[in-house]
């Protein structure tokens, strides 16, 4: 069989995708002319809600059917649901699977997402705070879990080709494209010492399961028989690598900013919990704390790549509107550190503010 690549149109791997269903229609009693879309994301990933149940004896529900065009990672999305319910987070269980052809059919973990909580939260006076520190200590407790049955040669390792590849579409999609900057020998310098530095701090951490994309916006509210908060989506490119790094995308965020108390009781809390369960968080949270401020940073000028190539290579223009948020970020940490300085004036320079701050090179 000749599969669409992931170029095909939408069409033609949608009919793929339901011809596919018709051959688990009786299993599942599935309804295929309640197929809507139900969101889709950054990669070529689609997914699609329609009437079905899980198995024999359960009552009709919604199910997800999964659309990820090879080379998409279905493989790894099975494997990685696996170890996190093993670990006893709550992620959707796979009912069928083609891998060769890059379709699946999922449970549903329902259209509550923790960003709209979340979002909620952030504009309510007096419940607000009480509730996002609960949803936020909730998903903090779960990576715990999932941190806590680590162990090698299992993921891919998050390693130092890896960390410098993701740096890399900060010069050549942001600076390059977008900015329609020379990289130029002084640019470049600073962007070598400056990765070096990340890359270091990165390496020196704890390495454990790691799930990269640990976000209020691939997490969801979990609702009866499965009280457990929250609900983990989008884990397929899961890594062996810093045991700050999901700390750090959890609360430094595209689409919130939290205050630096609100940040600093999360990250308190995680320090706290994770010593309690044996993990080998630094002892002194002060170097903790730098730990993810400069994780944070790694991912921050990763994302200010990604989404600009994703504007520019793949047409998805909406993540553009964040640019301004990941600058902000990625600005506060390098001011707030000697060695990250110089690429804090960098930042300044490329959004010319540099005049302003009295900066001079």
């Amino acid at each position: 069989m000749t599969l669409p690549s992931s170029q095909d149109s939408t069409d033609t791997r949608l009919e793929l995708l339901k011809t596919w269903l018709k051959g688990h229609a009786a299993r599942h009693a599935l309804e295929l002319d309640t197929l809507v879309p139900a969101s889709s994301d950054a990669s070529f990933r689609r997914y699609f809600r329609l009437a079905g149940k899980a198995g024999e004896g359960e009552s009709t529900g919604t199910l997800i059917a999964v659309d990820a065009p090879p080379p998409e990672k279905c493989r790894e999305f099975v494997q990685v649901a696996q170890l996190l319910d093993a670990a006893g987070v709550h992620v959707p269980r796979v009912l069928e699977v083609d891998f060769d052809a890059g379709l699946m059919l999922v449970t549903d973990l329902g259209t509550a997402s923790y960003l709209g909580a979340l979002t909620e939260a952030q504009g309510q006076s007096e419940d607000g705070p009480r509730r996002a520190r609960t949803l936020m200590r909730d998903a903090l407790d779960a990576l715990i879990r999932w941190q806590a049955t680590s162990r090698e040669d299992v993921l891919p390792p998050f390693d130092e080709a890896f960390l410098r590849r993701e740096m890399e579409l900060m010069p050549e999609w942001y600076l390059g494209r977008h900015l329609g900057r020379e990289v130029d020998e002084t640019t470049r310098g600073v962007l070598d010492r400056t990765f070096a530095l990340l890359i270091a701090s990165a390496r020196a951490q704890p390495q454990v399961f790691m799930l990269r994309d640990f976000m209020p916006r691939n997490l969801m509210l979990s609702g009866e028989p499965n009280p457990v908060n929250p609900g983990v989506l989008d884990f397929q490119d899961a890594v062996y690598g810093p045991i700050t790094y999901d700390v750090a995308s959890l609360l430094r965020d595209a689409f919130l900013s939290w205050d630096e108390e609100f940040e600093l009781d999360c990250f308190v809390y995680y320090w706290e919990r994770a010593k309690k369960a044996g993990l080998p968080v630094d002892p002194d949270f002060g170097e903790f704390y730098r730990q993810i401020e400069w994780m944070g940073l790694q991912r921050h000028i990763k994302v200010l790549g990604l989404f600009c190539r994703i504007n520019y290579r793949d047409n998805k223009p909406h993540y553009m509107k964040d640019l301004p948020r990941f600058t902000g970020y990625a600005r506060k940490v390098a001011e707030r550190y000697a060695p990250l300085r110089p690429f804090a004036k960098l930042l300044d320079d490329l959004e010319g503010r540099a005049n302003e701050v009295g900066y001079t090179f």
